[in-house]
């Protein structure tokens, strides 16, 4: 997925262009407003011949502008909840099958656990995440073969490797065949994202489960091709039987989760502050304590509320949370002294309760 703003034309077709000259064989652009929509025109102008897959965020009823321009069109069923709210969840689904079936484009079903639909979460408890994805899925499966359409996929994403597995899995036994696209969502930086998301191929992949694969990483938007390269190394050693990982993903120690970034980031200094985060936890290393750095208003706020503390990125302004509850609004310059304040408090805290 291209990771800088789509409405930065030469950034983007260049960021098409890392990814296509590292053996990428679909690129995923978001769009989320009409100029997104007038930039993604000019990109597909400069690469004809790119695979392109959209990304529709929050706003479905661009796809009938956009389906001229790709070749599959990615909606999240949560996200379906956010627009239009008084109509009908299948009646957006119509829609965007309709708008798929006029101009030959695929379809992705795309769930990510922090913006799962809230009637589905509603009726777990609050850890309980991987059921309400699989059933969203499957719900949103059924609607597209009631409507006679099969041209699509699915996947189910989260930060957590094991859950990756777990709800792919799932989804797999009650419908083998629907194709599945793998991916451990914000999975960080290297190496951690790098083992996250081996840990989670491996596991599916050696299962007969996955027919495509993303790996989603915090990197420099010049080495954005360091993710396809990565990906197909990964393949390469499944294939070839150099497995690294073990039945489990066992997290232990100072867990960082950051998202790649994508055209929804509103300051690119979301990169250089998840690096920041890293450096400066150094001294909590021991402790098991997750700290999640999101990039965006979209999935921000949700994906950080599992984490012990989180941060999602405004314009101007970083957002702290503890667990799902805001603590504050910080300048980029204050964020770092804040969130150590905030990280001391969390390893007394636990250091307090493990003696009781």
């Amino acid at each position: 997925m291209t990771a800088t703003r789509t409405q930065d034309v030469a950034a983007t077709i260049r960021q098409v262009e890392l990814l296509e000259e590292a053996g990428a064989d679909v690129i995923r652009i978001a769009v989320d407003n009409p100029k997104d929509v007038a930039a993604l025109a000019e990109i597909r102008r400069a690469r004809p011949r790119a695979n392109l897959s959209i990304d529709l965020q929050e706003n479905y009823r661009l796809a009938e502008r956009v389906a001229p321009f790709v070749q599959k069109l990615r909606y999240n069923p949560g996200h379906l909840h956010h627009i239009e709210r008084e109509k009908p969840i299948h009646e957006k689904v119509r829609y965007l099958v309709n708008v798929a079936r006029a101009h030959g484009c695929a379809m992705r079903i795309g769930v990510n656990a922090g913006s799962v639909d809230p009637a589905k979460l509603a009726k777990y408890a609050h850890d309980h995440s991987i059921t309400p994805m699989v059933e969203s899925a499957l719900d949103h499966c059924a609607m597209l073969d009631d409507l006679g359409f099969d041209q699509y996929c699915v996947s189910l994403k989260d930060s957590d490797p094991n859950k990756v597995i777990d709800a792919n899995v799932l989804f797999a036994d009650a419908r083998p065949d629907v194709p599945l696209h793998l991916g451990v969502t914000e999975a960080g930086m290297p190496p951690d994202g790098v083992i996250k998301t081996r840990v989670a191929f491996e596991q599916l992949i050696t299962r007969g489960i996955g027919d495509t694969i993303r790996v989603s990483l915090t990197l420099p938007f010049e080495n954005k091709g360091e993710e396809v390269t990565i990906g197909r190394r990964i393949l390469d050693d499944i294939a070839g039987g150099r497995f690294r990982s073990v039945p489990r993903f066992e997290q232990h120690g100072m867990n960082i989760i950051s998202c790649p970034s994508c055209s929804r980031v509103e300051n690119e200094a979301f990169i250089d502050l998840a690096q920041n985060v890293r450096s400066m936890t150094e001294y909590a290393k021991e402790h098991d304590i997750t700290i999640a750095v999101m990039g965006c208003r979209v999935n921000g706020p949700g994906e950080t509320d599992d984490a012990d503390l989180g941060m999602w990125c405004a314009p101007s302004f970083v957002n702290l949370k503890r667990g799902p509850q805001t603590i504050g609004q910080f300048t980029y310059d204050e964020i770092l002294g804040r969130l150590r304040v905030e990280l001391d408090k969390l390893i007394e805290e636990k250091t307090v309760s493990s003696r009781v």
